[in-house]
């Protein structure tokens, strides 16, 4: 998206903060300060020790700048804010590589910043009074604005959502 794209993006207001609308739907409203910049980690062996570059293979993605999120419940009728912090590090969409020419790589643009809150989310399940169900579902919300197909959209809610009822949120 360009940049005057992004400020055409419509503004909401909570508790006078002003918010970027980045999703809006009859479900929820997922709302930012400021456009998520997101970086991807570069791995340079002759500098790196071996653990740096691990950690670097592990967690490839980092936000650039801190953002206020401002999440809305509107069938609960419940709003939910938080920061994410600057250089905050994630995995991006955890995605077997045996899936990947199916549904792609747990790198890819339109999956970043659907990850980037999901995986906030799942670290600290407080930032939405441990509503795991609502978490997958913004999760979903957000992979439509990364223009994620319908499949690949169904396909990844539901992995990561029986992942969690199976193996714990």
């Amino acid at each position: 998206m360009c940049v005057e794209c992004f400020e055409k993006l419509p503004r909401f207001y909570y508790k006078d903060r002003e918010y970027i609308t980045w999703q809006d739907d009859e479900f929820c409203r997922v709302g930012f300060s400021e456009i998520p910049d997101i970086g991807n980690k570069e791995i340079n062996v002759k500098v790196m020790s071996e653990a740096e570059i691990k950690a670097a293979k592990k967690k490839p993605l980092f936000l650039k700048n801190a953002i206020d999120v401002c999440l809305i419940d509107k069938i609960k009728n419940k709003t939910y804010t938080f920061t994410i912090k600057i250089y905050y590090d994630y995995d991006g969409a955890s995605i077997a590589r045996i899936f990947w020419r199916l549904i792609g790589s747990k790198e890819n643009i339109e999956f970043k910043v659907a990850a980037l809150i999901h995986d906030v989310l799942c670290e600290n399940h407080h930032y939405v009074d441990n509503d795991r169900y609502f978490a997958d579902r913004v999760f979903e919300r957000l992979l439509e604005v990364g223009d994620v197909g319908a499949f690949r959209r169904w396909l990844m809610f539901h992995s990561v959502d029986n992942f969690q009822k199976f193996c714990g949120w």
